[in-house]
């Protein structure tokens, strides 16, 4: 471990390790974007969606010829149009199928029922209150609990499906774990729920799809976090040929997971567009974002640690209860049915784990995407990291001593975890020395003990830490695949006559930087400057085939395609350089920009290199500079972190605040730190909301309470707390240049440093658990059952 990563290249090179500026803000900040409805297609239409006011009922019929009298509307299309042309189901990421338009019945509210083209938006949206829907209202279950209790079949259209579980799995052993409950001092546990949330970006999702119905060319622009993927899939749905099928993804206005699953208003868009021979323009409100589109967590934990008479941690069980939705639409890969919840053993050294989960319909949207998450990883680490605080305090340890007991050691990696993950590295030890440092732990330590004394005070200081370990990177192809493709990626590199670079990613940038950062790789690789390499993404006919951006996967597999290729150009440039120098290939020295013949002067940069490519080749090599490389990871990487956090709890009306936060992370070598530090700053703003104020539920009816953003609430500048970052560096030792992934750690790791804390403060009080978010009611509560509320 290191604490920074030193740049081996200038300023103006900008390789790794450099804060240099983003290359993609000269136009974002001027109002330059180019977002998707920024696109206007002649004779383009526009769609609109009925959605379902109910959340389960039948559909006894659908009346829209009073919406066809209104002039500007050119059709309404229903489930039953779709069902006759066998579009009516899709498959979902997980491999259940979804309904693209309502036929039987619908399933939750805010389900598509039908669709409005029209020539103007405001008149597709007033004619959907003309289309006349005889609803059959049925029982609304919403609860997972309710789900496995009741009679009432939700997925009733689904041959063979007899109940209502989506999927069950498991992992890790179970005997070796029931025997070391079995033997264990002590046993802590915890119920607790991971509420439902919504990565609820600031743009929302929409399509413009182009069929041509002569050619049968489709160019679909559409909001996508992984536009190859989508048009595979688009040709499974749809039977278009893929080699007609163009997906174009521009800037996106945040994805966060929330943009990588195909939805039924794409679909619609394409079909629509197909049988009337025009463009059509599908975008979603905000309150259509909120009810309809991919919700994360909601999972309902119930977990055990068993300790030896020294507080070692033997072994940990778990049982998961997941709340699907009406369909089971995770976009995780393919054999893992509750993503990768089982690296829920975190930062910690013990034998033995066994983990059950179980997925349940309900009549609430679908969804379970990797809300800046590695499928599932965050779910995993709040429960370890309640978990692991609370056994401190029933011990009568501190967190960070009880911590440290039980770590992984550095000289442990590569470690196998009882669950089957294979850590690359790790110090997690330093990383939490680090954050103690930082913050001025055991200053803060006294001042609560004198604080808390008081019996008088109703202002109670709380600590939280939580030391999270995170798996992303998916995948190593022999184990990870979404709807059978493979969790590779890729880079396609040529280099100019004139020394200039084109870089083409099967990746998609959302806002991450991935013009600034992926270029910076290539000048680290090169020497050539990165303000001299263009980076393109988002054209499936422009870039070479990859499954996409979501899970940190971007740096980790992207990334490490990028390095390879560059120094597959690398190689065949040396040969280039010796034939200029007239040297062997072995004799020459590499620094980045330039090739030197060892212990002389002479010597080529990289752009004499690249003009000779085309100019001056030698006879027998192929002319050119440029390659493409398929990168197919060899294990995930673990980045990690310590963060802690103080709070301050006010025991009168259960409101608390942030006093300060330390955040310190390892993500392996950082390619920009400016950049990480954004990343990070913005995870933590997110970890927070989740804590202290998201919150997506339901009534007994099935309507959903966090429709918009004065029920589902986003933190602004105001609530914001401030962050002190600090980072270690542990390099990946597999990965091309070292690099773990970042963007979504904070979110991984602090909510549970939050939830620790407030719940810190309130353990003397007899407060051993509050669930997200940490309402101020959910406070007051809490200590009013324990009687000691004013």
């Amino acid at each position: 471990m290191t604490t920074v990563h030193e740049p081996r290249t200038s300023p103006e090179v900008g390789g790794i390790g450099h804060s240099v500026r983003r290359k993609e803000d000269d136009r974002f900040i001027r109002g330059a974007g180019n977002y998707l409805d920024d696109l206007n297609l002649p004779g383009m239409l526009h769609m609109a969606i009925l959605r379902s006011p109910v959340a389960h009922a039948r559909i006894n019929s659908i009346d829209s010829s009073a919406a066809m009298e209104i002039e500007g509307v050119l059709a309404v299309v229903t489930g039953e149009a779709l069902a006759a042309h066998g579009l009516a189901w899709m498959p979902t990421l997980s491999g259940d199928t979804q309904a693209v338009l309502a036929t039987d019945k619908v399933r939750f509210q805010g389900q598509e029922v039908a669709a409005v083209i029209a020539t103007h938006p405001y008149i597709a949206h007033d004619a959907l209150s003309h289309i006349d829907v005889d609803y059959e209202e049925l029982e609304a279950i919403t609860s997972p609990q309710q789900s496995l209790a009741t009679g009432t079949l939700i997925r009733d259209e689904k041959e063979g499906q007899t109940d209502n579980v989506a999927y069950t799995w498991e992992a890790g052993d179970q005997d070796s774990t029931d025997a070391a409950f079995a033997a264990a001092a002590r046993v802590v546990s915890l119920d607790t729920h991971y509420p439902r949330s919504h990565p609820a970006p600031l743009e929302t999702c929409g399509v413009v799809a182009d069929v041509n119905s002569i050619t049968g060319q489709a160019t679909i622009y559409m909001t996508s976090q992984a536009p190859h993927a989508i048009r595979t899939v688009f040709a499974l749905v749809a039977g278009l040929p893929e080699e007609k099928i163009r997906i174009v993804t521009q800037d996106i206005g945040g994805g966060f997971g929330n943009k990588v699953p195909v939805y039924p208003g794409y679909v619609v868009a394409t079909a629509a567009s197909l049988l009337i021979g025009k463009p059509v323009k599908w975008i979603e409100s905000r309150t259509e974002n909120l009810i309809s589109t991919g919700f994360a967590r909601d999972f309902h934990m119930h977990a055990e640690l068993a300790l030896d008479g020294d507080n070692r941690i033997t072994a940990m069980r778990a049982d998961i209860l997941s709340d699907q939705g009406a369909f089971y639409s995770d976009a995780q890969p393919t054999q893992f049915r509750a993503g990768l919840f089982h690296i829920c053993t975190g930062s910690y050294d013990f034998p033995s784990a066994h983990v059950t989960a179980k997925g349940a319909y309900t009549n609430k949207a679908p969804g379970g995407v990797a809300y800046r998450c590695s499928f599932r990883v965050t779910e995993a680490s709040y429960l370890i990291e309640r978990l692991v605080d609370n056994a401190a305090h029933e011990v009568g340890m501190d967190a960070t001593d009880f911590r440290a007991l039980n770590f992984i050691r550095e000289d442990q990696f590569p470690y196998l975890s009882p669950t089957g993950f294979v850590y690359d590295s790790g110090n997690y030890h330093g990383a939490m020395d680090k954050a103690k440092e930082m913050i001025g732990y055991d200053g803060w330590r006294a001042r609560q003990a004198e604080r808390n004394s008081d019996p008088d005070t109703t202002k109670l200081i709380g600590i939280g830490v939580a030391s999270f370990t995170e798996v992303v990177g998916a995948g190593p192809s022999r184990q990870y695949d979404i709807l059978g493709l493979k969790m590779f990626d890729s880079a396609e590199l040529r280099i100019h006559p004139t020394g200039k670079a084109i870089l083409k990613l099967g990746v998609q940038t959302q806002g991450q930087g991935h013009e600034t950062t992926f270029a910076q790789i290539v000048a680290e690789e090169l020497g050539i400057p990165y303000s001299d390499i263009k980076v393109m993404y988002g054209d499936t006919d422009n870039t070479p085939y990859g499954l996409g951006t979501y899970a940190s996967r971007s740096t980790p597999v992207g990334g490490a395609a990028t390095a390879v290729v560059s120094r597959k150009i690398r190689a065949k440039a040396q040969k280039l350089a010796a034939h200029l120098l007239e040297a062997a290939e072995e004799d020459l020295d590499w620094e980045p920009g330039k090739f030197t013949v060892k212990g002389t002067d002479q010597s080529v940069t990289i752009q004499e290199v690249a003009f000779a490519a085309y100019t001056n080749h030698p006879v027998g090599m192929e002319a050119g500079l440029e390659g493409v490389t398929y990168y197919d990871p060899p294990n995930m990487t673990y980045p990690f972190g310590t963060y802690i956090v103080v709070v301050e709890v006010d025991t009168g009306d259960g409101t608390w605040k942030v006093l300060e936060m330390v955040a310190v992370d390892d993500c392996g070598v950082r390619i920009n730190p400016m950049i990480v530090d954004g990343q990070i700053a913005g995870g933590l703003t997110e970890g927070f909301a989740k804590a202290n104020m998201q919150w997506i539920t339901f009534d007994d009816d099935g309507n959903c309470i966090g429709s918009n953003f004065m029920d589902y609430l986003v933190p602004t500048a105001w609530e914001t707390p401030r962050y002190q970052l600090g980072e270690t560096v542990t390099p990946s030792p597999h990965h091309p240049i070292g690099a773990k992934g970042v963007g979504e750690s904070a979110t991984v790791g602090s909510p549970a440093a939050f939830t620790n804390a407030v719940i810190d403060a309130l353990w003397s009080r007899g407060v051993s658990n509050i669930d997200m978010p940490v309402l101020p009611h959910r406070v007051w509560g809490a200590l009013n059952d324990v009687e000691v509320s004013p």
